[in-house]
């Protein structure tokens, strides 16, 4: 009989708040209705939410103006990126003494996977761990995390929920099909809106519900694959490794306008600031990008999106601006109003150095990418590193 796994998800309390805070101890240190993202005069959305907002109704991800009618009191503070960044890095450098393997989820989250680890911490249990991991990460970067664990991913996730805040929530081996019990199918990762809404149209709402249902029930009404991953899934079942080293699957740089641009040549103009940044990003995590995605966020908060995936991946800022240029256009074509946010994206991301050396040696790419283009834009990087953000810019963004 094979060791249970022995896995935890740390997740750092309202983290931008927490940072934020930590950022201005005089100000937003003493804020108890804090508002971290957007600015103050109602534009953009809220990155973050103080725990003592919500009862207001305010979430993550919500305007910034709902947010203030919801809870007019709140103060609205900018995300303190680099403090974030730092504390990010530190929290995790904890976890890497006490864990052999550590996968960054996000920047405020990590899976633990300690299989093995049992002798070093005295055969303890889980929990008792999980606490001095709490304890050491509080003590030496003053984030607070909650901590949930148990044998899969799937149940260290959901687990957290239960933990938060500041707390520990462990499901023993053997306990999990009970602990899932208690949740309803839209909670469980994975089952987004549209499979949840698919899913109650059977009458199907809770975990229960669909614990009633046998492996080939579930498979008639949802197909083999829908059904094999839901009967695994309610049962806790989830076999993904923890991976310590996996690639990013998006990198994205956005930007809320302070007044709305209507004007193209504007938009082209913080398209190509965006594309600049997110060229950085990739080159600096040594990875390259198949899709680009453009969106924009018009005047009235409707979402609009285009996307194209090239052959040969993309690093360099002349070429993700070719086609993010071109995708602008589409979406403008099709609705020219106002906007308000600006967001271009790089995912299907490959670090095969492979692909990388192998197109080092071919020509022009189908984005019309040259071994030129990746050199030019590396040196620019470097220029960047050594003399400031601003030592060297497109031509297009010096007056801007």
């Amino acid at each position: 009989m094979s060791t249970p796994r022995r896995i935890l998800l740390v997740d750092c309390d309202q983290f931008f708040v927490q940072c934020a805070r930590i950022a201005d101890p005089d100000g937003a240190g003493r804020e108890r209705l804090l508002l971290v993202g957007g600015t103050a005069d109602q534009r953009g959305v809220v990155t973050s939410a103080s725990y003592e907002t919500r009862v207001y109704g305010v979430r993550s991800g919500m305007p910034t103006a709902r947010a203030l009618r919801l809870c007019p009191q709140a103060k609205v503070v900018p995300v303190p990126r680099k403090l974030c960044g730092e504390k990010s890095r530190a929290v995790r450098a904890v976890l890497e003494r006490f864990a052999p393997l550590v996968e960054p989820a996000s920047i405020d989250e990590a899976y633990l996977d300690l299989g093995g680890t049992e002798r070093l911490y005295n055969d303890e249990p889980l929990a008792d761990t999980a606490r001095r991991i709490q304890d050491a990460v509080l003590r030496e970067t003053d984030i607070a995390v909650s901590i949930g664990g148990g044998t899969s991913k799937l149940v260290a996730k959901l687990a957290v929920e239960r933990a938060k805040p500041a707390g520990v929530h462990v499901v023993p081996p053997g306990r999990e099909e009970a602990f899932l019990a208690g949740f309803k199918l839209a909670d469980i990762p994975g089952v987004g809106p549209v499979f949840a809404d698919e899913l109650r149209a059977m009458g199907l709402v809770t975990v229960p519900q669909a614990l009633c249902l046998d492996r080939e029930s579930l498979i008639r009404r949802l197909g083999e694959r829908r059904g094999e991953w839901l009967y695994d899934r309610i049962r806790g079942i989830d076999d993904r490794p923890v991976e310590p080293e996996r690639v990013a699957r998006q990198v994205s740089r956005d930007e809320t306008f302070a007044r709305d641009i209507d004007d193209d040549a504007e938009l082209e103009r913080e398209l190509l600031a965006l594309v600049v940044r997110l060229g950085q990003d990739l080159r600096a995590t040594g990875v390259r990008a198949r899709t680009i995605t453009v969106r924009v966020r018009d005047f009235d908060f409707r979402n609009r999106s285009a996307g194209r995936t090239v052959a040969q991946p993309l690093e360099s800022d002349r070429a993700i601006f070719a086609v993010a240029r071109e995708l602008l256009a589409r979406v403008r074509k099709d609705r020219r109003v106002p906007a308000r946010l600006l967001s271009v994206a790089a995912s299907q991301l490959t670090d095969d150095e492979g692909a990388q050396q192998l197109a080092l040696f071919e020509g022009e790419t189908e984005a019309g990418e040259t071994a030129r283009d990746r050199q030019l834009a590396r040196l620019a990087d470097t220029l960047r590193d050594r003399f400031g953000p601003d030592a060297i810019r497109p031509g297009r963004l010096i007056d801007g």
